[in-house]
């Protein structure tokens, strides 16, 4: 995550204003956040170097691979390999959870999905919630299709916005 502002501050221009990914980022912190606490404590499943009964999912893993997500979305149109290089620093982060003892596999990937997904919703909400940020698309297209079988006949709506 510091990487990102780490990058403005070099003079690489990201994808958001300085105030649009703080935004984001918090978004995403809060989601991913939420998420990995509530099932930590709804799942308590034992650590495998303890008693401690908080190992499923992997916060730190979450939290990283939240970050590689962040850094890759924000930079990718400069050069996607700035975020291919956050995705192995959470990868080994998640490599030395298990490593450590810290983690069983299963705790690791489901954080891996909590951080990417987390930062996937805040990308998604932030023009939604914020109207006049830089990304906002007015547009909304609605595809329908018509289908018949030997017992149904239907039409199949897609609408994207």
């Amino acid at each position: 995550m510091v990487a990102v502002y780490g990058l403005n501050l070099a003079g690489v221009k990201g994808k958001h204003s300085f105030k649009g990914r703080t935004i984001i980022l918090a978004m995403s912190y809060a989601t991913m956040g939420m998420i990995v606490n509530t099932m930590k404590y709804s799942f308590k499943e034992k650590r495998p170097d303890s008693n401690t009964r908080n190992s499923f999912p992997s916060g730190h893993t979450a939290t990283a691979f939240m970050g590689a997500e962040f850094l890759y979305r924000e930079y990718r149109d400069v050069s996607p390999w700035i975020g291919y290089a956050g995705y192995a620093i959470a990868a080994i982060t998640g490599y030395l959870r298990i490593y450590n003892d810290r983690h069983y596999l299963n705790d690791v990937v489901a954080g891996a999905c909590i951080g990417v997904l987390s930062t996937k919703l805040a990308y998604w909400l932030y023009p939604k919630i914020f109207k006049k940020s830089e990304c906002y698309k007015e547009h909304v297209a609605i595809v329908t299709l018509p289908y018949y079988s030997a017992k149904e006949v239907g039409l199949n709506m897609c609408i994207c916005f």
